[in-house]
């Protein structure tokens, strides 16, 4: 339960009181600075409070905005305060230090007011939401008061509410195709009670039958699976939407949210797979290249972000890139063609959905490559292209965050210490150059070699002892954030390139499965890293060999066994790292939601 205190003389035919209750609060009232103080002491410490000045005059959505939001400690709008439990001791204090000066030298007369300057007095952060054309006012005398209560006749706060349920930056696709109807449905869930997680999951389960109809060979089965893979894009927007609505946002939200996303996406592809097999064609090398890339393009995303957007000690891009990128996006097409080329999570849905119901998986296939792999080129070369343009120094956290991204295991680390102590070392800003050789040498040993050589084992060798160096000094170069994707390439390409020479039924849906839980336990890496959370644990990363013990035994198993045994093998393989990770994962994620750790909401680019 929720409590709020009015504060100061009530005002005749004011709604404050009913507003505040249908926003889920308790409402006492408090005559004076004295006796809210009480109150507020008596408001058990693990539940939210806030401190309203009974005249407030404003939309309902403007108290929504600035007190129910799960995300901060402390927030505000004018005439009104609100602490979660976390930001309840910096209100007290602020509360108190008000009282003892007894508040008469201040500029404002609202105790609420009062009591958030104390707080930036204090240097607490306290979020105050955009408003826009909402009105929160404080009316100092009837004239005022009749004024801001015409200005709230004015504005819908509905309609204010349903527009800003939407994405602020999203693909074409998204914005004009799923948005104009999907915030209804958003609505609509909300006012039956429905959570987010519940239209996430309802959105996980149309895609999974979208896969088992991609599965039956059949065209209407292809048909139907197109449609319904729509269907779930749809549901995907407006769990988002829904949260933005009633402000449900939290941390196991916004994990089953951007899993679920790769979990569909990834199923869908093995049910195209499974479909074009039964009628008589194997795509499984194409599913999972189109997983690979995909997936390398995500890491590519997440490696950068952290290095450049959160990781570095400037606060602006100056890079000439930069600036050129700042230019087009003043002209109004250009961005929606950039955002298009990208081929951000509508736009792909859309075109494998629409593939899917007029053409075969094979083409399906190629198109989803084709298209990928040109996004990937276009923004991967305009990363680079800023990174060495750009000046500015890299963090610790910066390099922390790349570091957890890479994956090193036991081996890697333990080569790393042994190089640490060596007296020649690589330039700083050399570590993706240390690392790229090996990890080609790998891939192309994979490839060319007949399947059980033992040269990819060597490769793998000298992969193991050149990631080792990548890693042995601090990723603060200007190309090191290109070394996670660097190592996911490496690793996801060898397993693809061992089970297509393999050349047995079953091994490439094995060497399938095998990324996919590898892929998860990566995907997890970085939500936990966007939720503050820090990595997953060193025991988590060593029981599952670090992307260089895996990539290591992979090949060892490749030399050492027949085909036919390398499939099994694959597929233990596969299941031995999926148990450990989602057992792993689920129990961070829950516990992690059953504490209340801070909620999460991610407005970044689509991916």
């Amino acid at each position: 339960m929720s409590t709020a205190i009015l504060t100061g003389q009530p005002v005749p035919g004011s709604s404050i009181e009913g507003d505040l209750r249908s926003l889920g609060f308790d409402v006492r009232f408090a005559g004076d600075a004295v006796e809210a103080e009480t109150l507020l002491a008596e408001v058990p410490g693990d539940e939210r409070v806030a401190l309203v000045d009974a005249r407030f005059v404003g939309h309902v959505h403007a108290l929504r905005l600035g007190l129910t939001d799960p995300r901060f400690p402390l927030a505000a709008i004018p005439g009104a305060v609100t602490a979660r439990p976390a930001g309840r001791p910096a209100l007290t204090r602020a509360m108190a230090r008000e009282n003892s000066t007894g508040g008469g030298t201040t500029l404002v007369d609202s105790l609420a007011d009062r009591v958030l300057a104390a707080l930036d007095a204090d240097g607490a952060d306290v979020h105050r939401p955009e408003l826009g054309t909402l009105v929160a006012a404080v009316p100092a005398d009837p004239q005022a008061r009749n004024e801001a209560r015409q200005a709230v006749a004015d504005v819908d706060d509905e309609a204010v509410r349903l527009k800003s349920a939407v994405k602020a930056r999203d693909g074409f696709f998204t914005t004009f195709c799923i948005s104009p109807y999907s915030r209804y449905l958003a609505r609509w869930c909300a006012r039956r009670g429905l959570t987010p997680n519940q239209v996430t999951t309802a959105s996980l389960l149309t895609a999974l039958i979208a896969a088992a109809c991609a599965a039956t060979g059949t065209r209407g089965g292809f048909v139907a699976a197109g449609v319904l893979l729509i269907a779930s894009f749809v549901l995907d927007c407006t769990d988002g939407q829904l949260a933005r609505y009633s402000l449900q946002y939290s941390t196991l939200g916004a994990w089953l949210d951007a899993t679920f996303d790769r979990a569909k996406e990834y199923a869908y592809y093995a049910g195209l797979a499974l479909g074009a097999a039964r009628g008589g064609d194997d795509v499984w090398a194409l599913a999972l290249g189109a997983m690979v890339l995909q997936t390398c393009r995500h890491v590519v995303d997440f490696s950068f972000h952290e290095a450049h957007v959160v990781g570095t000690d400037a606060t602006v891009n100056t890079s000439p890139t930069a600036a050129l990128s700042d230019r087009l996006d003043s002209v109004g097409w250009t961005v929606w063609v950039r955002r298009m080329i990208v081929l951000p999570i509508g736009e792909r849905w859309a075109m494998i959905a629409v593939l899917t119901a007029l053409t075969t998986p094979r083409i399906t296939f190629y198109a989803l490559l084709a298209g990928c792999a040109f996004a990937a080129t276009y923004t991967t070369a305009g990363r680079v292209l800023r990174s060495l343009t750009r000046k500015a120094r890299r963090t610790d956290r910066a390099a922390r965050a790349l570091a957890d991204l890479a994956d090193s295991g036991l081996l890697a680390d333990a080569l790393a210490g042994v190089l640490r102590r060596l007296p020649a070392r690589p330039p700083l800003g050399a570590r993706f150059l240390v690392a790229l050789p090996g990890a080609v040498l790998l891939v192309l040993a994979a490839a060319l070699e007949p399947y059980g050589s033992a040269l990819p084992v060597a490769a793998a060798v000298l992969y193991a002892l050149t990631s080792a160096a990548a890693v042995a000094l601090p990723l603060k170069g200007a190309l090191d954030w290109l070394v996670p994707p660097l190592f996911r390439a490496a690793e996801y390409g060898t397993v693809l390139v061992l089970a297509a020479r393999a050349d047995v039924n079953g091994a490439l849906p094995a060497a399938f499965g095998l990324v996919a839980a590898v892929a998860y336990h990566h995907y997890d890496t970085v939500y936990r890293i966007r939720g503050n959370a820090g990595a997953p644990p060193a025991w988590l990363v060593r029981s599952i060999g670090g992307h260089e013990g895996r990539t290591l035994l992979v090949t060892v198993l490749a030399a050492l066994l027949t085909a036919s045994q390398f499939t099994v093998a694959l597929t233990v393989l596969a299941v031995a790292v999926a148990l450990v990770v989602l057992a792993e994962s689920i129990r961070f994620w829950v516990a992690a939601h059953q504490v209340g750790a801070p909620a999460v909401h991610d407005e970044g680019e689509p991916a």
